[in-house]
């Protein structure tokens, strides 16, 4: 796996506060980092999911999947 550097400038109260507590900032910052992205994929994919939504409202009858995954759980 291929590896990018990061440099962040923080207020030297901050630095001294992470050197208090012993925080591993590289792996702090990764995992945060990589938290925050999940989060936005997730967003993404909720708003491509509510514009699918959106455009098939009119096209699919409601009573019509309730009806079919009434027959699917049925089918069991």
């Amino acid at each position: 796996m291929r590896v990018a550097i990061i440099t962040v400038r923080v207020p030297d109260e901050i630095k001294k506060k992470l050197e208090k507590y012993d925080v591993n900032v590289s792996e702090t910052v990764r995992r945060l980092l990589s938290e925050y992205l999940s989060e936005l994929e997730m967003r993404g994919l909720a708003e491509r999911l509510e514009a699918l939504r959106k455009r098939l409202s009119d096209k699919i009858n409601p009573e019509l999947i309730a009806d079919l995954v009434r027959q699917d759980r049925e089918s069991y």
